[in-house]
């Protein structure tokens, strides 16, 4: 009886040859953001757009914080009527020149009705010299130029109030995109904290700790605060210039937000209490001693006493050379001494006087300058 042998080989398959990146099963009800943007024939920045606009429905995946489309909700958009065109058209955002092209004004006068509030952005970035760039949509743009009532706006002089703020330095963009911005925020936030987190990430962080002093509630909190867009460093310029956008100014926008931030912590308290060390653990750490938890330290090492020192002969030897010395260097020569200078006159036993020898160093008179020029003596 012949045995017979299968092998299976198995074939690699790279993301050139799908053209989608990584594999996904046809039957698979989710895809992630990226795939769906290549679907829908849309670059990432104007998904992004879509997304915030509320133009396409996403839900939490299984990381946290990724995000994810259904695959219904991409056949929903592919079927609708001129795809993709239609799609493109409704998230194309544009800048003040192409702006005051679609309304037919100059763009010193785009931006004054920008700064006025009455042209709302939906987006920002920097440019190469971190000048803040704001982005309009051109279908509310187009909606504004065909209004009516917006035709004084357009053409002819400004109205006296108007002008008035303006000179006063108004400007409502940032305001205006925080408003906008929050809205998506609030409608992506599916968890109570996370609505409170929403809110929190327009306020400066000092407004944040007024609000909410319990330091469990303040951390849990913080993890749920939004980063400006852009996804930077938060350490560089660009990304200090973008939180500075985000954070509200403006004396009443903060106490509406201050306001709105109470309600909704409290809410999130109700809903589900914030995380908090277990009472063991809390009792173990408050009945330890302080001194217990204080790192020990390892005694220096000891010196010998200075008694000890003193009490050996070479000690003692060296403590009467130094004295000596001293004496010798701050003695004064006396009157009878000045005509034999460099000279140390001693005492014998006896009291004798000796002959006087010469200090080491002080070479005086004929004799220390031939021993300095090092001529030998006569």
């Amino acid at each position: 009886m012949s045995r017979r042998t299968t092998t299976t080989t198995q074939r690699t398959v790279t993301a050139l040859e799908t053209g989608a990146g990584p594999a996904v099963a046809e039957d698979d009800p989710w895809v992630t953001t990226g795939r769906a943007a290549r679907e829908l024939g849309l670059r990432r920045t104007d998904f992004d757009l879509a997304v915030r606009l509320g133009r396409i429905r996403t839900r939490p995946g299984r990381v946290p914080g990724e995000r994810r489309v259904a695959r219904a909700e991409v056949e929903r958009l592919r079927a609708g009527p001129d795809f993709p065109e239609a799609l493109r058209r409704s998230v194309h955002a544009v800048g003040t020149a192409e702006g005051a092209d679609l309304l037919g004004v100059a763009k010193a006068r785009f931006t004054r009705l920008a700064r006025l509030g009455l042209l709302v952005p939906v987006a920002f970035h920097l440019n190469r010299y971190r000048a803040v760039v704001w982005l309009y949509l051109a279908d509310e743009l187009r909606l504004f130029g065909d209004d009516e009532k917006h035709a004084a706006l357009l053409t002819g002089r400004m109205p006296e109030g108007l002008r008035g703020l303006l000179d006063s330095g108004t400007d409502l963009r940032p305001r205006n995109w925080r408003s906008r911005h929050l809205g998506f925020l609030l409608r992506e936030a599916e968890d109570p904290w996370a609505r409170a987190g929403a809110v929190a990430s327009f306020l400066d962080p000092l407004h944040v700790a007024q609000l909410v002093r319990d330091p469990y509630d303040r951390s849990h909190l913080n993890g749920f605060r939004r980063r400006p867009p852009g996804g930077a460093n938060p350490e560089s310029p660009g990304a200090r210039i973008a939180a500075d956008l985000m954070t509200a100014r403006d004396v009443d926008e903060i106490a509406w937000l201050r306001a709105d931030l109470t309600r909704l912590v409290d809410e999130a308290r109700a809903h589900r209490p914030a995380p908090r060390p277990s009472v063991s653990c809390r009792t173990a750490s408050v009945s330890e001693p302080l001194a217990s938890r204080r790192p020990v330290l390892a005694p220096p090492p000891a010196r010998p006493a200075a008694s000890a020192r003193r009490d050996t002969p070479a000690a003692a030897d060296h403590a009467g050379r130094r004295g000596l010395l001293a004496r010798w260097r701050h003695r004064r020569p006396s009157s009878d001494e000045s005509g034999d200078a460099g000279m140390m006159r001693t005492e014998g036993p006896s009291g004798a006087r000796r002959r006087p020898t010469p200090v080491r160093g002080r070479d005086t008179g004929a004799a220390g300058a031939r021993s300095r020029r090092n001529i030998p003596c006569p």
